[in-house]
């Protein structure tokens, strides 16, 4: 069995993308079987509202080169290659700044004395649960300092299964490299905005990623009635639907801020996500027949 992967994103942050992300989840668990991976690792938050049970903790590592000085001959072929500028030439000593370290390899590949070797570095933590009747639930944390969220995601959703029918991606904010790391194998993507000039401007971004990376997206608008009606008008030149919209009640801000989920607070949406579900497998049927 394969799972269908659904990336939830925005823009930018507070347009809702969690509240979407956790209701779709938590209606979907009723029907079938749910995966659920918050991977906004320097911000996680889903976890407030499906509130999990974790019983399972791991490190999140990246593998750095560690130099053996006494064989190293100070060629100087390690820092050439990195495009990250974490090694550094001082005389006969390569330094390491190992916060610039992406973990690629390059330098102890082409050591031409084996004088590098990798060791792990723990970045952050992967926390492994369940959530509901039964959401199997991923989540992961960047410790504080560190610069790269992007491992984290990487091994976050390597420990994903195909065993459930449907996974759900909560995306970090933004169209960072974070985001594409997060949404570049989905066989969807929901976006969430707002209809303000802001939400328009960082919606807009987001379509230009979506353009490039191929994958079939809609968008979903919330807090319906705050802003005008730019966001439609401009989706409506594009390919990407408006899948739903929520309008703006000061009643689901005070919810969400209670750690309720959006579609148990309004029951009446739990139809609405269950028919966003569907919409989504017949627009990913269709293009299977093109």
């Amino acid at each position: 069995m394969s799972t269908i992967k659904i990336a939830i994103a925005s823009g930018k942050g507070g347009t809702g993308k969690t509240m979407i992300a956790t209701s779709l989840a938590a209606c979907l668990d009723k029907h079938i079987p749910v995966q659920f991976l918050d991977c906004d690792v320097e911000a996680p938050n889903a976890h407030l509202f499906l509130k999990p049970e974790i019983d399972s903790l791991q490190a999140a590592v990246i593998l750095i080169p560690e130099v053996d000085q006494d064989a190293c001959t100070a060629c100087g072929k390690c820092v050439e290659v990195c495009e990250f500028h974490a090694l550094a030439q001082m005389g006969d000593q390569i330094l390491l700044f190992p916060q610039l370290c992406h973990g690629c390899g390059s330098c102890q590949r082409v050591c031409p004395v084996s004088a590098i070797h990798e060791t792990p570095r723990q970045i952050g933590n992967l926390r492994f649960g369940k959530a509901r009747s039964g959401i199997r639930f991923l989540t992961g944390d960047l410790t504080i300092s560190e610069p790269m969220p992007t491992p984290i995601i990487r091994q976050l959703k390597a420990r994903s299964t195909d065993e459930c029918e449907i996974t759900i991606l909560d995306s970090p904010p933004g169209a960072s490299c974070a985001v594409v790391a997060t949404i570049h194998d989905a066989d969807f993507v929901i976006l969430v905005t707002e209809p303000t000039p802001f939400g328009l401007h960082d919606l807009k971004q987001m379509l230009g990623v979506l353009d490039q990376t191929g994958s079939p997206g809609g968008v979903i608008i919330n807090r319906d009635g705050i802003g005008d009606v730019r966001v439609e008008a401009y989706l409506a030149q594009t390919s990407y639907p408006v899948m739903m919209k929520i309008p703006y009640q000061a009643e689901i801000a005070v919810g969400l801020a209670k750690g309720e989920v959006f579609s148990d607070l309004f029951p009446q949406y739990q139809a609405k996500f269950i028919n966003l579900y569907k919409n989504i497998i017949e627009i990913l049927n269709d293009k299977e027949k093109v």
